[in-house]
């Protein structure tokens, strides 16, 4: 699953499966997505949209590393285009308890942004502290529950693989300043690998040859700010991790994101 660029949904109840869910097997990779205008309103101002994200889910022996890069430029009608990219970098403990963070964004070449911090959980299901370096020395108590990234990716696809359909979290990232936001999801059926009726062509690649699920996520800003999300994230998730395609909705205008190229990953010999 992609984190959100720093750039990257409600249903009351669960339904359980009878079945029991499958152990999920990250599967370390490397992705190159191409970024396109999906839709936009009028409103907006935004005509074009074009760029590219390269995406590596890494493992070591005792966590997980993510880096993501993308450059996206945005044109509009009646104002100067204006390019963004970021470089983010991440790693998290595989038992879900410490995470490291370090992102640099940049609005037309110039540094627009740099967060970087580290954050621990006292056990599973419990709180925490997140402490932020930069762009000032800050620190937050999380709350109860807290998941972090690759922590909440897992999860979705245990609850994806159980039939759930919503799955609601806290979820801390670090791509902003702030305490851990709520992540909303609905879940689709299973569908079998391939794509689907009106999909893009997709890389040949034995990671595509997995199950997978249409999500829905809606991205909550902390506890109390905001009843609408900054944003919201289409993707057909693997049971593998791998992000098949996906799209980012902030409202306004939609960017899509189409897998061009994955490859695999190798893994640590521990």
């Amino acid at each position: 699953m992609m984190h959100r660029p720093g750039l990257l949904l409600g249903l009351a109840g669960l339904l359980w499966a009878v079945a029991p869910a499958q152990a999920v097997d990250i599967a370390p990779h490397r992705a190159l997505y191409s970024l396109s205008l999906g839709a936009t309103k009028s409103s907006s101002g935004v005509v074009g949209a074009r760029g590219a994200m390269v995406y590596e889910w890494g493992e070591t022996c005792d966590g997980w590393t993510v880096q993501q890069h993308f450059r996206l430029r945005l044109q509009y009608a009646e104002q100067d285009n204006v390019e963004v990219s970021s470089s983010l970098v991440t790693w998290e403990a595989k038992n879900g308890l410490r995470y490291r963070f370090n992102e640099r964004r940049l609005r037309n070449g110039a540094l627009d942004e740099e967060i970087k911090g580290e954050a621990t959980l006292d056990g599973k299901d419990k709180g925490g502290s997140a402490e932020f370096i930069k762009p000032e020395a800050t620190s937050f108590v999380l709350p109860a529950g807290t998941l972090f990234p690759t922590a909440h990716t897992v999860l979705l696809i245990e609850r994806a693989q159980a039939s759930d359909q919503f799955v609601s979290r806290q979820v801390f990232d670090g791509a902003t300043v702030e305490n851990a936001g709520q992540i909303t999801a609905v879940i689709g059926p299973q569908l079998p690998p391939g794509p689907s009726a009106g999909e893009d062509k997709l890389p040949k690649s034995p990671l595509l040859n997995r199950p997978s699920w249409r999500m829905r996520l809606a991205f909550f800003p902390s506890a109390g700010k905001s009843e609408q999300p900054d944003y919201e994230l289409g993707m057909r998730l693997l049971d593998n991790g791998v992000s098949q395609d996906m799209s980012l909705d902030y409202s306004d205008y939609v960017v899509r994101a189409r897998l061009d190229e994955l490859e695999p990953l190798p893994r640590p010999s521990c």
